[in-house]
């Protein structure tokens, strides 16, 4: 599990990425960079962390289900994700 301070920051970054978002594209379609830079560092959309919706683990994290490998793994061996099931051949 990650820290409940990694996960706080993310909330927090995601909020400001959120608010800021218009605002960042309309300067960006101005062209205007001193704008830009006057905006917050974390409302920059690259500067977010994909994490495992359960966990919080930032590693092997699968975009589609928005969860890590381990976690993906365990709820697929336990049926609770519709549609896939393990491999064999």
């Amino acid at each position: 599990m990650a820290k409940k301070s990694q996960l706080a920051r993310l909330v927090k970054k995601t909020k400001l990425v959120a608010k800021y978002a218009t605002k960042r594209a309309a300067l960006k379609a101005a062209g205007d960079s001193a704008g830009l830079q006057k905006l917050p560092r974390n409302s920059s959309p690259v500067r977010l962390k994909n994490r495992c919706a359960i966990t919080g683990r930032s590693r092997g994290y699968m975009r589609t289900f928005g969860l890590s490998r381990i976690q993906f793994r365990e709820l697929v061996l336990e049926g609770k994700i519709p549609g896939v099931k393990k491999a064999s051949w």
